[in-house]
């Protein structure tokens, strides 16, 4: 791997003036833990990280969450391991179990790797190689960087990575940033892109991130980090529609009060959930975004307007436009696991399957019933038909019965004469 280049001095004063003092994490607890500056800044000392390396906030994890088993673990590994050993053979040929596995979770050990792989991304780093340093190198638009150093220490402040002000996480973020701007000039730095860069390089280098973040803008959110959000909020309308068929009463209420999807759906779709959920459901729909696109994050979206206002009760807790936003943008983790989200989307695909079934048997029988009224019509006209022959036959066996009578009569009229 090439060597990083460290930040500028213009970063690192700026870094110092916006902490007052160039921070790090060289604090120790009691028990020789370590702890996070700007946790204690925050007000909330904590001695230990979790296992996501959170050091408390709301994406903190109190306690263990439900471990998989070790023995499944290393089995899910091993498949994993199997699938970068073959991948284009796996993507091309076996993509649905690749869907699953990613469904499932992708092993943390082996996550950087498989988001790469998934994205394409590291074939974009294999094919330009010295690009990022080369960015880096940059001057880079003052505009630009100026937004960007105000916002590093708004990112995860309670992660260890970038606890620290100026400290390691927050100089790679910066590197990031700057690169992309670098690198996409016409469209500069939007400030939902600090969020997905910092998640990113949670578990892979600046470089690896830096093109990570690079297939998502252009890939798999194009035009959402662009000037005047044209895309976000054309997705806006599309995800209220669905809304509509999915759950009528929360697009009621919504309506009601005259909340946009614009005024909730932003941080949503542009952080892809990175501020919103517990971090295990957090990963987990990164998992399921890289694999299978955008659609994910419209479906996890539609899943938490179900949680939050899909019955009478829910809706009893949040009577007006304030109630409701506070509701949207402060989501109870309680209210929302990872299995929920995976299992919901799991049955509105079988219910859609179910819908499709039902509505191709309905086709059916209307077809069938088509067809028998048909076969009645048809079978009304022939006997209609037929009566109205066997009618004519009926006259005109009539006539001729009048024909025969009055020949008959005429014959017993001349008889006589004739014999006479």
């Amino acid at each position: 791997m090439l060597p990083s280049h460290p930040p500028s001095p213009n970063y690192l004063e700026s870094a110092s003036m916006m902490s007052g003092t160039l921070e790090s994490l060289s604090g120790l607890g009691e028990d020789g833990s370590s702890i996070g500056s700007d946790s204690e800044i925050n007000g909330l000392a904590v001695r230990r990280t979790d296992k996501y390396g959170f050091l408390g906030g709301t994406q903190y994890s109190e306690g263990s969450d439900k471990d998989i088993r070790v023995d499944v673990a290393r089995q899910r590994e091993l498949k994993w391991l199997d699938m970068f050993n073959n991948w284009d053979k796996w993507v091309s040929r076996r993509f649905q179990k690749v869907k699953l596995r990613c469904r499932k979770g992708i092993p943390s050990s082996l996550r950087a790797k498989a988001w790469q792989l998934l994205s394409n991304s590291k074939e974009l780093l294999d094919s330009n190689p010295g690009k990022f340093e080369e960015l880096e190198r940059e001057q880079g638009d003052p505009k630009w960087l100026d937004i960007i150093e105000k916002d590093l220490h708004r990112q995860f402040p309670f992660h260890e990575m970038f606890a620290a002000r100026g400290g390691h996480g927050q100089q790679d973020l910066y590197r990031v940033l700057k690169a992309y701007t670098v690198y996409r000039p016409e469209e500069g730095y939007c400030q939902a892109q600090a969020p997905v860069a910092a998640v990113l390089l949670m578990h892979m280098p600046a470089e690896h991130a830096f093109w990570c973040l690079v297939q998502i803008c252009e890939t798999y959110l194009p035009g959402y980090y662009s000037a005047g959000l044209e895309a976000i909020q054309l997705d806006g309308e599309i995800f209220f529609s669905l809304l509509r068929r999915v759950c009528p009463m929360a697009y009621r209420h919504l309506k009601k009060f005259k909340i946009d999807p614009i005024l909730y759906m932003t941080e949503w779709f542009m952080c892809v959930f990175s501020r919103t959920l517990p971090w295990s459901c957090v990963l987990r729909v990164w998992d399921m975004f890289f694999c299978e696109g955008v659609k994910i994050v419209f479906r996890v979206g539609l899943v938490l307007l179900k949680q939050m206002l899909g019955s009478v009760d829910k809706l009893r807790e949040v009577q007006g436009m304030y109630e409701t936003m506070e509701r949207l943008r402060n989501i109870p983790p309680e209210s929302v696991r990872e299995d929920l989200l995976v299992q919901e989307d799991d049955r509105k695909k079988k219910r859609s399957k179910e819908d499709k079934k039902k509505e191709k048997e309905e086709e059916k029988r209307k077809e069938k019933e088509k067809k028998k009224d048909k076969a009645d019509k048809e079978s009304q006209k022939k006997e209609k038909e037929r009566a109205e022959k066997e009618k004519k036959k009926e006259k005109g066996g009539k006539k001729k019965d009048r024909g025969g009578g009055e020949a008959e009569e005429k014959n017993g009229a001349t008889a006589p004469r004739d014999s006479a």
